[in-house]
């Protein structure tokens, strides 16, 4: 027969290291503190979530403007606006994920 540790992996260096990082994750989720430093990354995952789109949008919307010009549309206009919105349910979603109960 073979031994139920073996089976396992605790015995082995590599599932001892799994079993250690599994333990601290753990124990991390059930720590509510939350410091200075999470505060700021917060805030520049938030700025970013919003700032990509919105930069996008405005590239994609010159672009257009270039390409395609209309006379009572602007693109770049309409493209900023959809990368606002876009950053901003995308923002959303970021602080949500973190901020959710586990």
């Amino acid at each position: 027969m073979v031994d139920d540790d073996r089976d396992s992996g605790e015995g082995t260096p590599l599932g001892r290291q799994v079993g250690r990082k599994a333990e601290r994750k753990i124990r991390g989720r059930g720590e509510k503190r939350r410091t200075v430093w999470f505060g700021l990354g917060m805030f520049g995952l938030v700025g970013w979530a919003v700032a990509a789109p919105t930069l996008i949008g405005v590239g994609a919307g010159l672009w257009l403007d270039g390409h395609y010009p209309q006379g009572r549309v602007s693109w770049t206009l309409t493209f900023l606006v959809i990368g606002i919105a876009v950053g901003c349910l995308n923002a959303w979603y970021w602080v949500r994920q973190e901020t959710r109960d586990d």
